[in-house]
């Protein structure tokens, strides 16, 4: 186990394995939820359109009082109390403060609304809209937490080459403190090694704090507490062979956007149709009573009302053209991001094959630092080399080692990144 940070170190260390990191983010991660919200109002908005065929129902309880001639005969005829004495002129110019209560019960009833029927498909494809968004922000956490994880992995490398570069500038320091103290070595010679040991403690330094940098932003991710130091388990990998290869029309943001593309047919129906005839039934049944809380006389209004908006200055057919066109914008948009994402895509099997070249260059790279770095120091301990000449071999194997350990993390940030690319639902 590498040593993340000295003993005074206050910050929880736990294990955490790359499928853990996935679930918890999947399960808390803050971008998913707020997706998964916007899925749920588009859902609830859909439901919102199941009113085109349900009855609208309307109780009322109102009180009126007036003295205008005319509606005070009209609320005794309604109230079914009309007397002789009623037709008086004098009493008839002059009713005085004359009450009604109404109690009244109306139903609207949708018969045929061919716009509404398109406009509710519409609906239904919106939501479908953002459920393939929700699919993709998935996705992409997915990607996001995958290439977290394997660069703190990749740290996690960087801290055990630099460790061990180190703990050989360490025992060259020691060797020519010994030598020097034996008078066969100049004082240049052990203040060059002295400064190495520095700068070799002040990388691993950096290292170390990197660590608790990514831990972090993993924790963020995950949407857990933060502070926690993260060790890793070896992630791997499968590397794909190197195929031609194009973008799958079945990705979940191409998907959503043809599906968008689909909505906008349908609204575009919706606002043709809009232009033919509507029919709709309606009904009321009313109380009316001179007294509150009274329910003396009763009635009902029931019918069929067939209407048609014959113009509207043009309104249907510009909203339509305007529809139209934005509809081809958002198919202009689609075709752009097909072809965008099949050169990403060739691109970045490019990268892939790039990187299988060098992790086999840096391995062979890292054997032959390695046996220089072994011949300087036996030279070294003959007096046959300068102590520049040891460091400078020392320094080259930490930096291959680095390297390779860089080219191993490219390589496996570029699969999870092509498989991103190149999923399909």
């Amino acid at each position: 186990m590498i040593a993340v940070f000295g003993a005074n170190a206050q910050e929880p260390v736990q294990k955490l394995v790359l499928g853990d990191a996935v679930r918890l983010a999947r399960e808390k991660n803050r971008q998913i939820s707020l997706a998964v919200n916007d899925e749920k109002i588009a859902q609830s908005q859909f439901k919102q359109t199941e009113a085109i065929w349900l009855p609208q129902v309307n109780l009322s309880y109102t009180g009126f009082t007036t003295n205008q001639p005319l509606n005070a005969f009209g609320f005794k005829l309604q109230q079914a109390n009309v007397q002789q004495a009623d037709f008086n002129p004098a009493l008839l110019n002059n009713p005085g403060a004359t009450p009604n209560i109404t109690t009244q019960l109306s139903v609207q009833q949708p018969l045929f609304n061919p716009d509404l029927n398109y406009m509710r498909k519409a609906a239904s494809k919106q939501a479908e809209v953002y459920g393939y968004q929700t699919q993709r922000t998935r996705e992409a956490v997915d990607m996001q937490v995958t290439n977290t994880y394997l660069q703190l992995e990749f740290t996690y490398e960087v801290v055990k080459v630099l460790e061990e570069a180190l703990k050989t500038v360490q025992e060259i320091h020691r060797f020519t403190n010994d030598r020097y103290q034996q008078g066969l070595m100049q004082k240049s010679d052990l203040l060059n090694v002295e400064v190495q040991v520095k700068a070799a403690e002040t990388n691993l330094a950096e290292a170390r704090s990197q660590i608790k940098t990514i831990s972090d932003q993993l924790s963020l991710l995950m949407n857990t507490p933060g502070g926690v130091i993260y060790t890793t388990e070896p992630v791997l990998i499968d590397v794909p062979a190197v195929t031609a290869a194009s973008v799958s029309a079945g990705r979940a943001d191409l998907k959503a956007m043809s599906t968008a593309v689909s909505a906008y047919d349908l609204a575009i129906k919706s606002t043709a149709m809009s232009m033919l005839p509507k029919l709709n039934g309606f009904a009321n049944y009313q109380y009316n009573d001179k007294s509150m809380f009274g329910f003396g006389a009763n009635a009902y209004l029931a019918g069929i009302q067939l209407s048609w908006d014959i113009f509207k200055g043009n309104q249907a057919r510009n909203k339509k053209a305007t529809q139209q066109l934005e509809k081809n914008k958002l198919q202009e948009q689609l075709q752009d991001m097909l072809a965008k994402s099949d050169v990403e895509i060739r691109k970045t099997q490019t990268q892939l094959a790039d990187t299988r070249y060098r992790i086999d260059q840096q391995t062979k790279a890292v054997e032959q630092a390695a046996e220089s770095l072994r011949i300087m120091q036996n030279r070294y301990t003959q007096g046959l080399v300068n102590t520049t000449d040891l460091l400078m071999a020392q320094t080259q194997l930490a930096q291959q080692k680095m390297l390779k350990a860089q080219a191993v993390f490219m390589q496996k940030n570029t699969v999870t990144y092509l498989q991103f690319l190149t999923t399909n639902q």
